[in-house]
């Protein structure tokens, strides 16, 4: 089980799909192949049960999501999670792009000495940058295909940190 709490969020969409209900597994489906067809560069996708918290998730608050993430050193903090669900009659689909260290490199800039030189690793170059960016428009595609493939009118709701 995946946890994804508020702090790791850098960055996210939303958009409500009026009459939609019913169209998740579609869309969970139609966002998967498209992300894998786009054949980018190392970038991986799974589907996992993710919760906000450990205590949440042990008391049963989980929903799937699709995970896209990029093993590379530099960019493995960074993961886009995308959710479709029903809400009512409508489909709720979200897409938040979070960014966690691994505790050991996190522990890290607590040593003295060696915080800063942990600190400096964390900063992403010219490339890394160019490589998020499309790692993220990647993750982004389904977004028009939604649209497309969805019955109902969405209602954009542009929620960003």
């Amino acid at each position: 089980m995946a946890i994804l709490t508020n702090d790791q969020v850098i960055d996210n969409w939303s958009f409500l799909i009026e009459k939609g209900n019913g169209k998740a597994e579609e869309i969970f489906s139609l966002t998967e192949d498209y992300i894998k067809d786009a054949k980018a560069p190392s970038l991986r996708i799974k589907r996992e049960e993710t919760s906000p918290g450990v205590i949440s998730g042990i008391f049963g608050t989980k929903r799937d999501f699709l995970i896209a993430s990029d093993p590379g050193f530099k960019l493995k903090p960074y993961q886009v999670f995308i959710n479709v669900r029903d809400y009512g009659e409508n489909l709720d689909v979200s897409w938040y792009l979070t960014y966690r260290l691994p505790w050991w490199r996190a522990l890290l800039r607590f040593i003295p000495g060696i915080g800063a030189a942990s600190a400096s690793v964390e900063d992403l170059d010219l490339f890394n940058r160019q490589d998020l960016t499309a790692y993220r428009c990647t993750s982004e595609l389904p977004r028009p295909a939604i649209r497309a493939g969805s019955q109902g009118e969405p209602k954009e709701n542009e929620r960003k940190r």
